[in-house]
């Protein structure tokens, strides 16, 4: 078997490097293969559209093993196994209570229980854990950072009044003081010092973690996957570092944090930012103990909220199962897939199902679970994760030089580069550079709201509860800007009507015609398309004839010159008169009193604005 193996090989020879080049080159067909080719990341690096095997060679990683240290192939060496979570806010425990026993009866294996902190009792957790089977489920609370010792303490007499071998309980306590600085200003670093006695109340349970890294606050507030890394290692190093000084065991305070780390939507970056997360991790525990067990990493993994929408909100399902994807792939402890509905209201139980079986489907039906790190050997995605974490660990270590986590988010630093990452974004989707399928991009164009408006975010997003001097981040979705425009509109008196002028070149007159649509429509206009028009007095007598408020003319950048300014002419300011396109001919269009002008490098945000502001709306 194994010459015949040997003897295919020999059959083949291994283009090179400048083989694989030339053929792209003729295959681009003179277009610039930096600018079309070569992935030009926001993490500040560039990726090649291919890579071979002596690329990798230099690599640390692709010697790894999984469930082995420094653990970039995972912490697991047999399975991929994760656990389906889904989180219950609590007000009334019984409620609370009959929730979870019936989601655990529909594929759930992990519970996140939000109690309100005056909530916190022994009676009212006894409700809560009412025929739950303890050590089947892994169970994970949240409540004020000033109950959370005695929440600890509650479970930990609950647990032992049950019975319960310590040795099978699995879950966590969010105990994450620094949470509340970087999303609300808020210092309460007095709380820190209760880390240490609430790792020594969980001291006899290995799998329930007391110390919490809520780092997928900062994917939620728009930042790039390197940012939400480099600053959960950070986060998470100041923890440590806090616990060690504190006196306690650096290899039990390394076992007892675990991070709660949000995915975004660029699909590989994310598996990659997995993989690196649990190398540098690795590394700085490290520097901590030789306890190779406590240098695992210990993920749970939330899909965004960053990117969800409003408008053609099912569109939000497929970003969230590609966001699955990357964690499954990526090797993570458990999942919460944030329900599609969540922008807009609490979510339905319709919703959170749909949500529960996104992971099933993965688990069930494509065997995500099954296989250990399948992107392990890519040249692709080795790169890939030696560059993240590249960028992670430089932005570790900045952070790091001024003096620390907790240093640096009292200062603000952490936070305003979060805030301008977000504000970027946002500019970026004004513009299109950054798409968001079915709302600067693809619009539906008969979607009307139905009364879905934005949910308030239970973070703040402003000045307002801040202390003195500590900024937070803000959450502002990256659709609220266009969300909010689309909303102005439906409230107006009438809803405007764009209605397209097509005339000319068949092909550019479609073409500019699709634009056009996809443009307008983003801020609910209603788009009227059509087929063609012989003149430019028939196709202004038709758009009269719809009512419109808006004619675009569509043509080719040569027949711009023959038909644009007589259409402008016979228009005569009956409605808001739009190019599409840049014709070489503008500054003549210009000169005729045209000012309306629609391109691929139009700022479409500022646009609609403009345009709505025009039409009195």
């Amino acid at each position: 078997m194994a010459d015949s193996k040997e003897k295919l090989f020999s059959d083949f020879t291994a283009p090179s490097r400048q083989e694989w080049r030339d053929k792209i080159e003729v295959d681009l067909k003179g277009a610039d293969y930096q600018k079309k080719m070569v992935w030009r990341t926001n993490e500040g690096f560039s990726m090649e559209p291919f890579y071979l095997k002596e690329d990798v060679e230099k690599l640390a990683t692709v010697n790894a093993l999984p469930g082995e240290f420094p653990y970039v192939r995972g912490n697991k060496a047999a399975s991929n196994e994760w656990h389906v979570r889904q989180d219950i806010k609590c007000t009334c425990a019984k409620e609370a209570n009959k929730k979870a026993l019936d989601i655990l009866n529909r594929g759930v294996d992990s519970l996140g229980f939000s109690i309100p902190a005056e909530k916190v009792s022994k009676e009212y957790i006894a409700d809560l854990l009412d025929g739950i089977y303890v050590e089947c489920v892994e169970l994970n609370f949240r409540t004020c950072q000033c109950h959370c010792v005695e929440l600890a303490e509650i479970l930990v007499a609950y647990l032992k009044e049950k019975g319960v071998d310590p040795q099978k309980v699995e879950g966590s306590i969010s105990f994450d003081p620094l949470e509340k600085f970087v999303t609300k200003g808020k210092d309460v670093s007095g709380a820190l010092a209760n880390a240490k006695t609430l790792v020594e109340i969980l001291a006899e349970y290995p799998r329930f973690y007391a110390i919490a890294v809520n780092a997928y606050k900062l994917t939620n507030a728009g930042a790039y996957s390197y940012q939400d890394l480099g600053y959960a290692l950070s986060w998470g190093n100041e923890y440590l570092a806090e616990l060690t000084e504190a006196g306690v065991d650096p290899c039990l305070a390394a076992k007892n944090i675990k991070f709660n780390l949000g995915i975004n939507g660029v699909y590989f970056m994310e598996i990659a930012k997995l993989r690196a997360a649990r190398m540098l991790w690795a590394q700085i525990v490290a520097q901590y103990t030789d306890c190779r067990e406590a240098a695992k990493m210990h993920v749970c993994a939330y899909t965004t909220t960053y990117n969800q929408t409003i408008f053609d909100s099912y569109v939000n399902l497929l970003r969230s199962q590609t966001e699955a994807m990357s964690a499954a792939l990526g090797g993570v402890d458990s999942m919460v897939v944030v329900p599609f509905d969540a922008p807009y209201e609490v979510p339905t139980d319709f919703a959170e199902r749909i949500a529960r079986n996104q992971q099933l489907l993965l688990k069930d039906e494509c065997h995500f679970d099954r296989m250990v790190d399948v992107a392990g050997g890519s040249y692709f995605i080795e790169e890939l994760t030696a560059a993240l974490a590249g960028q992670a660990w430089k932005l570790f270590l900045e952070t790091e030089e001024q003096g620390g986590f907790l240093a640096a988010v009292k200062a603000g630093n952490v936070q305003n580069i979060i805030n301008q990452t977000n504000a970027d974004r946002h500019a970026a989707a004004g513009k299109r550079r950054e798409f968001l399928l079915g709302t600067n991009q693809f619009p539906n164009f008969t979607e009307v709201s139905e009364g879905k408006t934005p949910l308030a975010c239970d973070c703040c997003c402003g000045q307002d509860s801040c202390e003195a001097g500590i900024p937070a981040i803000k959450t502002e979705r990256l659709a609220s800007d266009f969300e909010s425009l689309r909303l102005t509109t439906e409230k107006a008196a009438k809803i405007p009507v764009a209605f397209m002028l097509t005339i000319g070149n068949l092909a550019m007159r479609q073409a500019r015609a699709q634009f056009s649509c996809n443009f307008l429509a983003a801020a609910g206009y209603k788009v009227i398309d059509n087929l063609g028009f012989k003149t430019v007095e028939e196709g202004v007598d038709a758009a009269l004839a719809a009512n419109a408020d808006i004619v675009v003319i569509c043509s080719s950048d040569d027949e711009y010159a023959e038909y644009a300014i007589p259409a402008f002419q016979y228009l005569n300011g009956r409605a808001l008169y739009v190019v599409a396109g840049a014709p070489a001919c503008s500054e003549d269009l210009k000169a005729a009193g045209i000012e309306n002008f629609i391109n691929v490098r139009s700022n479409q945000l500022a646009t609609l604005k403009e345009y709505n502001a025009k039409l009195g709306i």
